[in-house]
């Protein structure tokens, strides 16, 4: 369900709108004031998620989950980074530490740790597609040095979706929002299930989510002209023209898509391009299956795709998508599964009627239910 009573989210629907490893600052006294990065070559950080490197060095992205990891020695680590809007969980050695709240231009330090090797997270909690976050790299305490970056995990996962997908308002444990924070300080992407599922399958994720967005038609009817697909290749959603390049080593084995609850879940209003649900259903089903054979073009015959589907205002979304994957694989398409997915234990107490943590946690679970049913190549 995608309901948006605070501004940001509102601003959404009408805003304009990897293995890539990159370059980590040398450990330095003088760290603490921005300093400029040296050449990829010199990797210090990875991530998988769709980022761009900007002429600076800088590390530019705007999807939700973007997450970013390191290595190092040392009693202490500082985080650099150069964002307003969003917010983020730094881990050390796989426990969150501390969460950084629209940090702006810092740098962020984790100090009097044990004098050994660490491991450190950086996770964008927030989505904010509008809004271009961007991360300097990691660098040592005095004393200490960044090593080398963490290999990539031989398993990937893809999420694609809207606001569950994003973890949209899942800290909150009230619906109404409005008075304990907003949506921003009460969503966290890194504990959506989504990622909880790929922590426990210790696989690489992307998490390219955007609340409000449809296959074809946004929630209420919203900005028309444009829906998911309208992001989906770029690397910054809100540059309109932007493609991102995804590297050799990005081929996810397995894409779990989550696009219908915008399309279905309000009534359509006069003017739009669908006279009837029916036209709607129609029009849903051609794009979806264009989205699948973009994905398969993309990954090969091997990736395994998941049509995903929950409980919406009538069963339009569940019905539809059932179809769509009865005829692909009756066309001989026998890696593209469905999954509908709902308990009676949701309490859907996250902001506007979202997922709440707990939700979360008990759709991860589902999902690794049925992963476990699923042939995946890994």
């Amino acid at each position: 369900m995608r309901t948006a009573p605070h501004l940001s989210r509102r601003a959404l629907l009408t805003a304009a709108a990897a293995g890539l490893t990159t370059a980590a600052a040398a450990p330095s006294r003088a760290s603490v004031a921005h300093p400029a990065l040296p050449s990829p070559a010199f990797a210090g950080f990875r991530t998988v998620g769709r980022v761009k490197e900007a002429a600076d060095g800088w590390v530019q992205y705007a999807w939700p989950g973007i997450v970013f990891e390191g290595r190092f020695r040392g009693r202490g680590v500082g985080i650099v980074l150069d964002d307003s809007a969003n917010d983020y969980d730094v881990q050390i050695d796989g426990t969150t530490v501390r969460t950084l709240v629209t940090p702006g231009r810092t740098t962020s330090w984790v100090t009097d740790l044990a004098d050994t090797e660490h491991t450190v997270r950086l996770v964008k909690r927030t989505e904010c597609p509008w809004a271009v976050g961007r991360f300097g790299g990691f660098v040592a305490a005095r004393g200490g040095r960044i090593l080398a970056a963490p290999a990539a995990r031989r398993r990937q996962i893809e999420f694609i979706g809207d606001s569950y997908t994003a973890g949209y308002g899942n800290v909150s444990g009230t619906r109404d929002c409005s008075a304990n924070g907003g949506v921003d300080r009460n969503s966290n992407a890194g504990l959506a299930f989504g990622a909880l599922t790929a922590r426990k399958l210790d696989a690489d994720y992307q998490q390219n989510a955007f609340s409000g967005r449809g296959m074809v038609r946004n929630y209420n009817g919203g900005d028309p002209g444009t829906d998911y697909r309208t992001y989906y290749d770029r690397a910054l959603p809100n540059v309109a023209g932007d493609v991102w390049h995804a590297p050799r080593g990005w081929r996810p084995q397995l894409v779990v898509i989550g696009l219908g609850i915008n399309d279905f879940s309000t009534p359509l209003h006069p003017g739009e391009p669908w006279a009837t649900q029916s036209e709607l259903t129609a029009a849903y089903a051609r794009a979806y299956h264009g989205f699948l054979d973009k994905l398969r073009a993309r990954y090969g015959s091997r990736t395994f795709l998941v049509v995903s589907a929950t409980a919406v205002a009538g069963t339009a979304f569940a019905d539809t998508a059932r179809a769509i994957v009865e005829d692909r694989n009756a066309r001989g398409d026998d890696r593209v599964g469905y999954w509908y997915y709902d308990d009676p234990r949701l309490d859907r107490l996250g902001c506007d009627w979202h997922p709440s943590l707990r939700d979360h946690e008990i759709i991860s679970g589902l999902l690794d239910q049925y992963l476990a049913t699923v042939p995946l190549d890994w």
